[in-house]
Formats: C-alpha cells, structure tokens, sequence
C-alpha cells in the first residue's frame, strides 16, 4: 500500500509539472484537459490530500475559460472521491469555486457600464428576436462590449449556482453548504435582477425538496423530521419570500407561502415566535398586493395576537402602531365581498369558497374570516384601547354610530392625520382609498334609511373627497352588488331609495349602524312579525301551562347538575392543575428567551469583531485594487485604439472622422470622439426631415383638392335625403292620427257596454252588506252574555280569595302576637337575673 501511494504521489507530480509547463505558455485548454484526464482516472479513486489543489486548479481553469460543463463533471467526479473519506474537502472545493465565479462577475461588472443586463432569459441569449435587433438597433459600440463583457460571466455565475444545487440536493452531510449556496443565488437574482432565473431557482427547490421526500431511504439522505433540517429549509424558504417580494414577482412570493405552510406542517414543534411573526408580515404584504384586503387584515390580527403574548418587552409605542395598523386594515375590508367580473358571470362561488379556505389554511384558521367576525374579535380583545387617539373614533363612526350628515367630515379628518404621517407610518396610506370607499357605502345605506328621494348634488356635498364621476359609480356597484336598493333619476337628477317592494337585499340581517327596515324588507319579513306576535299571544292567553312547563325544565337542570357536580368539580381542579403547568411552561420560555437574547448579544459583538476585520481585509483589497486598476489603465488606452480602428471603419466613423489620423484621436477626450459622431448623427437627422417636410407638403396639396372636390356633392345628397326625411315623417304622422281615432272609438264603446253593470253591482253589494251586519249583531250580543256570566264567576272567585286571605293575615298576626310576648318575657328573666348577681356581688364582695 505504502509502494501504490508513492508511485500516485510521484503520478501527481510529474502531472503538476506537465500542468505548469502548458500555463507558462498560456495555454490554459491543454492544461485543463490533462487535469480532467487525471480526475477522471480509475487509478486515483482514493481520495488523497493531493487531490484538493489539483481540484482546485482545476476548478480555476474552469472559470478563467468559463467551462460550466466541465467544472460540473469535475465536481461530481470528486464527489464520488472524497463522499466517504472526507466530505470537508468537498465543501471548501465547491465554496472556492463558487468564490471564485463571483469575484470574476464583480470584476466584469466593474468594468462594464452596463448594470442591468437586458436579457430575458440567460439560457437562451441569442434569440432570433435578439438578433434581428441587435442588426437594426441604434445601439453604439460600447452599449455591445459591455454587453459581451458581462453576461457571459453572469450567465455563467448561474450555471455554477445551479449545478452546485444539483451536486449536493440530497446528502446530509453537506446540507449547510446546500443552503447556503440556495441563499446566494437568492441574492445572485437579487442584484443582477434575474426574474426569469429566480423562477427557475424556485422551481428547482421546489423539485429538490420532492425528491428528499420521495428518496428518503438512501443512506445519505435528508431527514425532514430532523429540527435542524427543517430549521435550514424554513430559513432558505424565508429568504425566498423576502426575494420575492423585493423583485415583487408575487405569484412566486405566494408559492413560497406555500411552501413555508408545507414546512410547517411537516415539524412536529411549533415555529419560535420570532419566525411566525416574520412569517407574518411577509404573508401580509403578499396578500394586500394581491388585492386579498380581507386576509391582509386577518394576517395582521394574528401578527397582533402573536407579539402580545410572546413578546413581555413590548413598549407602549409599539402597541399603539401595531393597534392603528390593525384597526385601519380591518376597516378598509370592503364592506362588499370583492368578485371580479368574470368570476360573476360564470358563477364561480364554489372555487371562491375552496380559495378561501385554502388561504385559511396558510393562517392555521379552522374556517375563512369574515369582516364582521375580525370586527367582532377587534372588540372583544378590547383592541380600541391601544388605538392613537386621532383614529380611535373611527370604529364607531363607520361601524357603531348612526350620523349620515356628519360622517364624511369626522372620515375626512382621520384621513387627513393619516396623510400627514406618510413619513413615519408609510404603511398607513395605502388604506386611504379603500376607507373613502367604504365610507361612502355606509353613507348611502344610512341616506336610504331616512329619504325616499334626494337631490344627487345634496348627497355630492355629503361626500365631498370624492368626484361626481366615482360617486355615481359607487352607487351603480352598490346597486349591481345587491348591497342598496337606489334608482338614478338622470331627468332631475335626483334618487330614490326602497321604490321597489319585490326587491330584496342580499342580507337578512344588517350590518353597521341601523335605523329603520326599508319597505321591501318589512313586506318581506311580514310572517316573521305575525309569528312574533301569536307567541306573545300565547303567553298571554295560557300563562299557567307555560310556568308550569318552565317549572320542570328547572328542576331537570337541577337534577342533572346534581348528577355531573362530581365530574365537573375534578374537571376544574384539573383545569387548575393545567393551568400550573402552562405557568411553568411560560416560565422556562421565559428563562429560554433571556438566554438566546444573551447569546444573540454575545453574536453582535462578534459581529462587531468581525467587521472590524472585514475593515482591514477591505483596505487591503483596496490598496490591491489600485494597482489592477493601474494595469487596467494600460489595458483600456489598447482597447480604446481597436475600438477607434472598428469606428474609423464603419459608414458613420468615416464620415466623422476623415480628416483626423488615429494617431491624433488617440489623444483626443472621448467625449470630443463622441461630439463628432454625435454631430454627424444630427446633420443626418436634418437631411431625413427635409426630406419628410416636402414630401409632407405634397401630399397635404393632394388632400386639399380632393376634399374641395367633395363639398358641393355633399351638399347635393344632404338635401337630397333631407326631402325623403320630411316626406317619411308626414306619412308616419297621418298613420299615427289615424290610428289614435280609431283607438278612442273603441275605448268609448267599452264604457257604453259597462256602464249597463252598474246597477247589478250596487244591488249585489246592498245584499251582502245587509247579511254581515246580521251576522255581526248576532256575535255580538253572544258575547256581551258570556261577558256578564264571566264577570259574575270571577267576582265569587275574587270574593272567596279576599276571605281567605284575611283569615290566613288573621292566624299569621296572632303567632307573631305570642312570639312578641314570650321574647319580652325572656328579656325581663334575663335582666333579672343579671341584677341579682350584681346584688350579690355587693353584698358579698370576693375575698
């Protein structure tokens, strides 16, 4: 073993000799392929300590010739290698390479002038639609070199990022470099704004966490029950989110909710606190770009539960901004559940309800929220006594109070604070709109309730933030939404409110300040009333059968408390000792925060420490800095001088600069060299509009004579057609006249035919008249006769009643008579007793 070892080792160097004999001469091709040669060898399937420079030189060339491919069959090769010998080997391979990749973008960035690149998709540069405008474009020299300078390197910063995710997707061993490789590319897409790769990256995550669920069984794979592992995929999944939505690509941002829910799910532990209130916040942003106001404000009630029980320092400053936050977002739910037109014409209400509850699984909510059930939760948590105290009326003044005259106003100026603190509370002016919408809603639901009709520019002065134009509009989507019962009068300008008795809203019950039912609603609820008074009928008419009846429900909740009072007083003592535990529980927490906030001191000062040693690291990459930028210097005055040749050569440079020498331009300022192409371009430019001037002139003539040609026979088929107008309406004028005679005559003999019934119809309703009045004195002279006999049994009752009564008041005064005496009695006997022994004492004194 000791002999194969020493020949490899003396294999190795003769192969590093060979390697610095093909670099010597630059030639980097060669030297890259000998290294893969010796990579891929089967004789060197041992992975020795000589192995990692030689990876590492490899990888070098790699990059400084931007072979993607090869650095990936490299580093899979090496893989195999070093897996089960020294996996630490591979780690600090990969992040060197990775390093080395960056700088070399930085550099080609800081070279080029071009910060963002243009390019749509990196795997696919050199489109046919790129090509074709790259042939006709504008574009200048420089706008190109740049372009050649620095996507090459960014495309193949990408692919390094991408196949490193691939290398190490699913072995435990190098799961930390996995997603720190993950957060890289995160910040890669970030700074070169790389939409379409962030996507991909996404994706690819999203397929790499699959195939650990589904390749589970291998001997280095990822155990997601693992809370080490969850924590590291919770973590690269937060910084996915925040990605997102810095890029604002919020259709990712909301797959990577979904992802995050997912990861929560699978651990078997509750999130720290500290994660589900980042979680949160970000969630919350996603939902209001959405357009979702509804789940924004539940996000931030749960934001708000969350940091009141878990955080003890929370200052009262916080509270009240967390409170306002809180409090506007939930009143700016529309009152309206907002449904999109399309999803109202094909009547998607079943996936409406599905979505829903979809999100509410994202928020850990058994059901969807409602904006009345959020309203309602507001209050019950008594979050209004935290509120600022310029926006604590706000509640009642859309929600509780019933003042249609003075409800803009007190709106107005709440809005007004608002605005006027864009600069601290910027997160605050974004429900502006959605509260001017809701405010002009609950107006015109509290103007229906008190006017049958008003004047459309009264109600405009009652809203006066708004136009006449959005009032109007307002009021239709009230209307369409079945949320208002209101016609437009576009005549007179005015509206009419609770015209229609067959209309019905949508809600049974209202919601918000209520004064009175509307006309359609009382018809609509006539049964429920009728049905409301026959009970109260009953209760008046058989009070005896009813007390009787609640008399047994009591005694059968008695009995029943009688025989559960056991079970539910060790239901309580174990309620009691539940709450001990939870007690305790919140007390190691407690103990378990102070401790990470002590350690997280502890991480700031190393922080400190290490910044301090990134400024000194810093400075000397500066001074290094300037002496590439010196070499640099030299590299740019020959770059200038081909790009000058390539100038002089093309159709706009040699028209520009035929009478000066390359040898003069050289020393030229290069803002002169772009002066002179720059005049060239405008001398061209004039020429084109002289051009386009007269022919403008020749073509304005042509349409000149056309249209004097034009006139007069226009003028002749106007009148023309203006006869045969006159002529037609005479002859539909006749043929109305006609046809209104004819119409009178028939109605006259319609009245002629009844007018003969008229005597029928009297003697008919005499005779009915005259039998319900018999029948009526019948029924009433009845009972007038049961009255009296009722009368007279109800005295004798009443009679009996009182003799009783006195009796009982006799028998009850004359025991109280005999208590009264024998407590006299017994108060003397006690007093006389007491006197004689003071006798006693006198007489016989102690001693």
């Amino acid at each position: 073993m000791l002999q194969f070892t020493h020949l490899e080792m003396c294999g190795f160097q003769k192969t590093q000799s060979g390697i610095k004999t093909f670099l010597e001469v630059g030639k980097k091709q060669p030297a890259l392929d000998v290294l893969y040669d010796v990579i891929k060898s089967k004789k060197h399937r041992t992975w020795q300590k000589i192995h990692e420079p030689i990876m590492l030189k490899y990888l070098e060339l790699c990059v400084d010739l931007r072979k993607s491919h090869l650095a990936k069959e490299g580093l899979y090769q090496y893989k195999n290698i070093c897996q089960q010998v020294n996996i630490k080997s591979l780690e600090d391979v990969v992040r060197a390479y990775l390093k080395l990749a960056e700088e070399k973008t930085e550099t080609a960035k800081e070279e080029s002038q071009q910060m963002v690149l243009d390019i749509e998709d990196l795997d696919n540069i050199q489109t046919p639609e790129s090509v074709l405008l790259s042939a006709v474009s504008g574009e200048d020299t420089q706008d190109r070199t740049d372009r050649l300078l620095l996507t090459p390197w960014v495309k193949f910063l990408w692919e390094s990022y991408r196949q490193c995710l691939d290398l190490l997707r699913n072995n435990s061993k190098v799961e930390r470099l996995y997603h720190d490789i993950a957060q890289q590319a995160f910040k890669f897409c970030l700074q070169y704004t790389r939409k379409a790769e962030f996507r991909k990256l996404c994706d690819n995550l999203r397929m790499h966490l699959g195939q650990i669920q589904r390749h589970h069984n291998q001997s280095t794979a990822i155990n997601l029950n693992n809370p080490e592992s969850q924590s590291m995929h919770l973590e690269t999944r937060l910084v996915q989110l925040d990605s997102a939505i810095s890029m604002e690509l919020w259709q990712e941002a909301f797959k990577a909710v979904e992802d995050i829910h997912g990861l929560f799910a699978l651990s078997k532990k509750p999130p720290k606190p500290q994660l589900m209130a980042n979680y949160y916040n970000k969630v919350s942003t996603v939902f209001w770009k959405s357009g979702n106001a509804l789940f924004h404000a539940c996000t931030l009630h749960r934001l708000y539960h969350l940091s009141r029980e878990m955080r003890k320092n929370l200052t009262q400053e916080e509270m009240q901004r967390m409170s306002t936050r809180v409090l506007l977002a939930t009143l700016s739910i529309p009152i309206t559940p907002e449904r999109t037109d399309i999803a109202r014409l094909l009547d998607m209400d079943g996936i409406i309800v599905e979505k829903h509850r979809r999100l509410a699984t994202l928020l850990g909510l058994q059901s969807p929220p409602t904006r009345q059930s959020l309203i309602n939760d507001m209050v019950r948590f008594n979050l209004l006594q935290y509120v600022v105290p310029e926006v604590k009326e706000l509640y009642n003044w859309l929600e509780v109070d019933f003042h249609p005259l003075k409800l803009s106003g007190r709106v107005t100026k709440v809005l007004d604070w608002v605005r006027d603190q864009a600069e601290k509370e910027s997160d605050l002016q974004q429900y502006v709109p959605h509260l001017q919408n809701n405010t002009i809603l609950r107006l015109l639901q509290q103007v229906a309730q008190i006017y049958q009709s008003i004047e459309f520019s009264r109600l405009a002065s009652l809203v006066p933030f708004v136009d006449a134009f959005q009032l109007e509009r307002s009021i239709v989507d009230a209307a369409r939404h079945c949320d208002l019962q209101v016609r437009i009068d576009h005549s007179s300008r005015t509206l009419s409110f609770g015209s229609d008795l067959n209309y019905s809203t949508k809600e049974d019950a209202p919601v918000g300040p209520f004064l009175q039912n509307m006309p359609s609603e009382q018809i609509r609820n006539q049964l429920t009333a009728m049905s409301a008074s026959l009970a109260k009928a009953i209760h008046v008419i058989k009070p005896t059968s009813i007390l009787q009846e609640r008399e047994e429900n009591h005694q059968q909740a008695i009995a029943a408390y009688l025989k559960n009072a056991r079970k539910d007083h060790q239901r309580i003592l174990a309620r009691r000792q539940t709450i001990e535990e939870r007690k305790e529980r919140l007390e190691s927490l407690n103990i378990q925060r102070e401790k990470e906030e002590l350690e997280q001191r502890e991480a700031e000062m190393q922080k400190v420490r290490k910044a301090e040693e990134e400024r000194l690291r810093q400075e000397a990459k500066e001074r290094e800095k300037e002496r590439i930028m010196q070499e640099h210097e030299q590299i740019k005055k020959k770059t200038v001088r081909e790009r000058l040749e390539q100038i002089k050569k093309t159709e706009l440079g040699a028209k520009a600069f035929k009478d000066i020498d390359i040898e003069d331009l050289e020393e030229l300022d290069p803002d002169f060299i772009m002066a002179k192409q720059v005049e060239q371009l405008e001398k061209e430019k004039k020429e084109l509009q002289e051009r386009l001037k007269n022919q403008e002139k020749k073509i304005d003539y042509f349409e000149r004579a056309k249209r004097l040609e034009e006139i007069p026979l226009i003028k002749k088929a106007y009148e023309e057609q203006r006869i045969k107008d006159m002529e037609l309406w005479e002859l539909q004028e006749e043929e109305r006249i006609s046809n209104m005679k004819v119409e009178r005559e028939k109605a006259l003999e319609h009245k002629k035919r009844m007018s003969r019934m008229m005597e029928d119809k009297e003697n008919f309703l005499s005779k009915i008249t005259a039998a319900r009045s018999f029948i009526y004195e019948e029924k009433l002279k009845a009972f007038e006769e049961r009255l009296v006999e009722e009368r007279k049994k109800r005295l004798e009752e009443r009679k009996k009643q009182r003799k009783e009564d006195r009796r009982n008041a006799f028998y009850r005064q004359k025991e109280e008579e005999a208590q009264r005496i024998h407590e006299e009695q017994l108060k003397k006997a006690v007093s006389c007793l007491r006197h004689l022994r003071k006798l006693e004492k006198t007489v016989y004194p102690p001693g």
